[in-house]
């Protein structure tokens, strides 16, 4: 092989490849075999091989292309079954239209595309999860609350209904605290008896001889009528003189003889000193009742004794009725109270039995409020 220039396929200097050639062929030897290619040659008579006329030298490739690489050659593959016509690439003519003018039909439109479907995100379902949780709590939140008001409107029902029975209890126990205030009230208790007695009563002091007096009925101005017998201020009535002395705790007031009833033995006096007169009873005592009768007996101020009405008796000295009693009176106690279990005057202690215990007696406090009406 020598060196050549060929203007098409390579640049001056270049070395261009031509057939290559066994050694035996360059020297006149034939191979030991077959050729490289073909069918062994038959038509020759004594059966040697010969070899044929050389390839034609291969083709230089056009400028710029590449050799196609050494290996072996590949068959071509074979014919397709059905050859494809060979169409433009435009569409046929349309023939029969004026003007002689090839025509194409347009090709039909194309549709777009449909948008591409959107994968829903983690953060629009998470969103969704937690509608549909919150829905779901707000539904059993919204059936406790309405349980919830049914059970405060079945309370608020149960509690009116307590309240009312409440009530009528109440009601009920008011009124029996009333029948037992009133009860109370009449309840014989000389402790509060006394308490409340005691300041309306006085010792009364008249010449030689002394007694009991008591404030009686509604003050008016600053003077207070007294009740007390007349024979413990009978000296002085008698003398001619009207002064005499009511004294208590050690301190004395001047009192006036207004008015006497001889026959009842009750007299009326007034002093320019304001004090509590004491209630008297409307009813008339009755046998059985509890008295309490407070006085001076023998001087002692303040003095209380306690008792029951034994019976209610004719006056044998006059027209109306005296009240026997059971409680201790002496010397003293002459025009003392004697007062029920409701703190009320039912009559004025007047004298005791001689020689015998337990047996005083009372003007009836009405005889005198009737006879000097100030009561």
């Amino acid at each position: 092989m020598t060196a050549g220039y060929d203007p098409l396929s390579a640049q001056p200097g270049a070395q261009v490849p031509g057939p290559r050639h066994s050694l035996e062929e360059e020297v006149g030897v034939a191979p030991a075999g077959p050729p490289a290619s073909g069918p062994p040659r038959t038509d020759d008579p004594d059966g040697l091989y010969r070899p044929g006329p050389p390839p034609p030298p291969p083709q230089s490739p056009p400028f710029g292309a590449m050799p196609p690489p050494p290996g072996p050659a590949y068959p071509p593959p074979p014919p397709a079954a059905f050859p494809a016509p060979a169409y433009p690439l435009s569409a046929p003519p349309m023939s029969g239209l004026p003007g002689g003018e090839p025509q194409y039909a347009p090709y039909p439109p194309i549709a777009a595309p449909p948008p591409p479907r959107r994968r829903p995100s983690w953060l629009g379902l998470s969103a969704l999860v937690l509608a549909l949780i919150l829905g779901a709590v707000a539904i059993v939140q919204s059936i406790q609350i309405r349980d919830l008001q049914g059970r405060v409107a079945d309370g608020d029902r149960a509690l009116a209904e307590a309240q009312a029975a409440d009530k009528g209890r109440m009601d009920g126990l008011d009124g029996r605290t009333a029948e037992l205030e009133t009860a109370a009230g009449k309840a014989f208790n000389p402790e509060a008896i006394s308490s409340e007695v005691l300041p309306s009563v006085f010792r009364v002091s008249a010449g030689q001889f002394t007694g009991t007096a008591f404030a009686v009925g509604q003050q008016s101005g600053s003077t207070t009528n007294l009740f007390t017998n007349f024979h413990v201020v009978e000296s002085v009535w008698v003398a001619g003189q009207r002064e005499v002395f009511i004294e208590r705790k050690d301190q004395r007031w001047p009192a006036t003889i207004v008015r006497v009833d001889e026959q009842d033995d009750v007299a009326q006096l007034r002093t320019n000193n304001k004090f509590t007169g004491l209630a008297t009873a409307r009813e008339a005592a009755k046998s059985g009742q509890q008295i309490v009768v407070v006085g001076a007996p023998l001087g002692l101020e303040d003095t209380v004794t306690t008792g029951v009405i034994s019976a209610i008796r004719k006056d044998e000295g006059g027209s109306g009725t005296v009240i026997q009693f059971d409680a201790p009176i002496n010397p003293g106690n002459s025009g003392g109270p004697v007062v029920n279990a409701a703190k009320q005057v039912v009559g004025i202690a007047t004298a005791k039995a001689r020689d015998a215990e337990g047996i005083g007696l009372a003007v009836p406090i009405k005889t005198a409020c009737d006879e000097f009406k100030i009561c």
